[in-house]
C-alpha cells in the first residue's frame, strides 16, 4: 500500500512541475564570479555554511536553485538575510548562480542519533505513514536524496541539520510557501509532522547518500 502511495505522489508531482526555463542556460564560470560575496554565509564550496540554518547549495540541481532565487528576488520566498542581495540581478545572472551551484560537489554528512530514531526516520522517507497520510519522501527526492533535476524536485541529502528542521517546520506552519507550484504538496506532508518526526528526518537526510 505505502509503495503506491508514493507512486501516486510521484505522478502528482511531475503532473504538478512548473515549466521549466529553457530560454536561458546557466554558465557556471560567470556564476562563479558573482558567487564570491555568498561564500560569506554559504562557504566558498557551497557546503560548509556560516550558520547550520543555512542552506549547503553545493550540488544542488540546477533547475531548483534558478527557480529558488527567482521567488527570493520577487520576494515570492522571504528570507530577512537574502534581501537586496539579488537586486539588479537578471535572469541571466540568476542562471548563472545556480549552474555555479550545482556543479560543485555535493556535501556527504554523517546522521547523529540513535538507531531507533534513525530507523523511523528512514521509515517515513522511504515509506511515509499510511495513517497519519504523509507520502513517502523518495517519491520526489530518490532514493539517495537526489532529488529530480528535470522536474526541479532539490536534493536533500547531506543537507544541513538545521536548515532542514527550520525548513519543514516553516513549511508545517505555512511560512514557507514556495511549494505554491508544485501544489502545496510540501505543505501538505510537513502538516502531519511532529517536531520529533521532522528532527529526525533533519538528521537522516544529512547522512543519506
Amino acid at each position: 500500500m505505502r509503495v503506491h502511495i508514493a507512486a501516486a505522489w510521484l505522478v502528482a508531482c511531475f503532473a504538478l512541475a512548473p515549466g521549466a526555463s529553457a530560454a536561458v542556460t546557466g554558465n557556471p564560470e560567470a556564476g562563479k564570479a558573482q558567487a564570491a560575496a555568498c561564500g560569506a554565509c554559504h562557504g566558498q564550496d557551497g557546503a560548509t555554511p556560516l550558520d547550520p540554518t543555512y542552506p549547503v547549495l553545493a550540488g544542488q540541481n540546477e533547475r531548483y536553485l534558478k527557480h529558488q532565487l527567482q521567488l527570493i528576488q520577487t520576494d515570492a520566498r522571504q528570507i530577512p538575510l537574502m534581501a537586496g542581495q539579488l537586486n539588479g540581478k537578471s535572469e541571466q545572472d540568476l542562471a548563472d548562480l545556480a549552474a555555479f551551484y550545482a556543479s560543485l560537489p555535493a556535501k556527504v554528512g554523517q546522521a547523529q542519533g540513535d538507531d531507533e530514531t534513525l530507523a523511523r526516520a528512514e521509515r517515513l522517507y522511504r515509506g511515509g505513514d499510511l495513517q497519519k497520510g504523509v507520502a513517502a519522501c523518495i517519491a520526489c527526492h530518490g532514493p539517495s536524496g537526489r532529488g529530480n533535476a528535470p522536474a526541479g524536485f532539490p536534493m536533500v541529502s547531506g543537507q544541513a541539520v538545521g536548515y532542514t528542521k527550520k525548513q519543514l517546520t516553516e513549511y508545517r506552519e505555512g511560512r514557507r510557501n514556495s511549494d505554491e507550484s508544485y501544489g502545496a504538496m510540501m505543505r501538505g506532508v510537513a502538516a502531519r509532522l511532529t517536531d520529533t518526526e521532522i528532527a529526525a528526518l533533519a538528521e537522516y537526510l544529512h547522512g543519506l547518500h
